[in-house]
């Protein structure tokens, strides 16, 4: 039930630069709004970063690549549905060089930034020996903490690391199923969450599965309350979080993430008729929270309807589950 969603492509597997080019044309077909980032890494094993060489570009064709996709896809406009992010993909999978050269592009077109930081403790230890700095600090000195950015993650945040992204106005991807499945750690949203733009994400299939939005709603309100109580965060603030907190993060609040006069028709229903729902309907917003709400009913994106009594409405949808899963099978034989 998703009606705005935010991907990172950093692999270009042999130069498939096109790669990005079929996400948009995806969701177009869908009829989604969506905010890709044109993802990168530089970095490789041989020059002292963490990925293969194998799966790296140069500099030149990443800010190439950057600047082709801004101008041939990117809409400034109110009610866009198509956006533009740069997006290198960590602080040990790029140099300096291009994170400083990204953030000046992203100036000159007035796009937003995004990449992954703080997820690890590994990756802060890397970042103390590459840098003699930890990874928000890093940040800092290279120009990355202003009203531009998010950040994906931020588990190993302490209370330096808070003020300054609270202070320069940055904002947050926030993956609990993702922290949990790879033992990452638990973010302290509680210590973030008035004083920081957050949303939620699912991260990556590799790293949750399902990629369920509403199971993600549900993991991060529990997740806090395991670390920091019982009333570390309400349905309310979680499901704010999940709705508005994203529209804030990606800077498009003006015309989603409410349902308001004068901006988009886009909004999810859900029919609180089922078994599930049985005897917690005082309170639907706790009911849809903690209750097994697994899909939405109704889905409305830019006034067209989507999803329809928990009908996607596309006659395709059974030949690209086809597609999906024989692609994945020869995937499989081929890997050995």
């Amino acid at each position: 039930g998703v009606t705005t969603t935010s991907d990172m492509l950093y692999l270009y597997p042999n130069g498939k630069n096109e790669l990005f080019d079929s996400e948009i044309e995806a969701a177009r077909r869908v009829g989604m709004r969506f905010h890709p980032t044109r993802g990168s890494m530089s970095l490789g094993r041989s020059k002292g970063g963490l990925p293969p060489d194998s799966v790296v570009q140069s500099e030149d064709e990443i800010i190439e690549e950057s600047i082709r996709v801004i101008e041939k896809y990117h809409d400034p406009s109110k009610h866009s549905m198509i956006r533009i992010a740069l997006a290198p993909c960590s602080p040990f999978s790029v140099s300096e060089e291009l994170m400083v050269k990204t953030l000046e592009l992203a100036e000159k077109y007035d796009v937003l930034l995004h990449t992954h930081l703080a997820e690890t403790k590994d990756e802060e230890k890397y970042c103390l020996e590459r840098f003699g700095l930890r990874p928000v600090d890093y940040m800092d000195k290279i120009g990355w903490l202003n009203e531009r950015v998010w950040f994906a993650h931020l588990v190993w945040v302490n209370s330096s690391d808070i003020d300054k992204l609270s202070e320069n106005d940055v904002g947050m991807a926030h993956c609990p199923v993702s922290n949990m499945r790879l033992g990452s750690g638990i973010a302290p949203v509680v210590k973030m969450k008035e004083r920081m733009r957050i949303g939620l994400a699912v991260d990556g299939s590799a790293s949750n599965d399902t990629n369920n939005m509403i199971s993600e709603i549900r993991t991060a309100m529990l997740l806090q309350r395991v670390k920091y109580g019982s009333n570390a965060m309400s349905p309310f603030e979680v499901l704010r979080m999940a709705t508005m907190g994203g529209a804030k993060v990606l800077r498009m609040d003006d015309y989603i993430g409410s349902i308001e006069v004068g901006k988009s028709a886009d909004f999810v229903g859900f029919n609180l008729d089922r078994l599930e729902f049985a005897g917690c309907l005082s309170n639907p917003l706790s009911a849809l929270v903690m209750c097994d709400a697994k899909s939405v009913d109704l889905s409305v994106i830019n006034g067209e309807i989507k999803i329809k009594d928990g009908e996607i409405l596309d006659d395709e949808v059974e030949y690209f589950v086809r597609e999906h899963n024989r692609i994945s099978k020869r995937l499989l034989e081929t890997s050995g």
